[in-house]
């Protein structure tokens, strides 16, 4: 999934993102996504969210969703 596109994005997300001052190493934060902050269809480097954990960053990597975790249900 295209991580420079608006629709692509949506709260609940799993994803990683680099925060403003990550950038020049490239460090990459694993979070969920709480908000999406670009009011922008796209951007080149990525839609800026805030994770649930309040830390605000571009995504730059889409995770696959877990799978159920099937011993939950039982």
């Amino acid at each position: 999934m295209d991580a420079t596109k608006r629709a692509n994005i949506h709260p609940g997300l799993s994803v990683l993102v680099v925060q403003k001052q990550d950038q020049p190493t490239g460090k990459l934060t694993k979070g969920i996504v709480r908000e999406v902050l670009t009011n922008s269809s796209n951007h080149p480097h990525g839609i800026k969210v805030r994770l649930t954990s309040g830390v605000v960053g571009r995504i730059k990597q889409i995770l696959p969703a877990a799978p159920p975790d099937e011993n939950k249900s039982r």
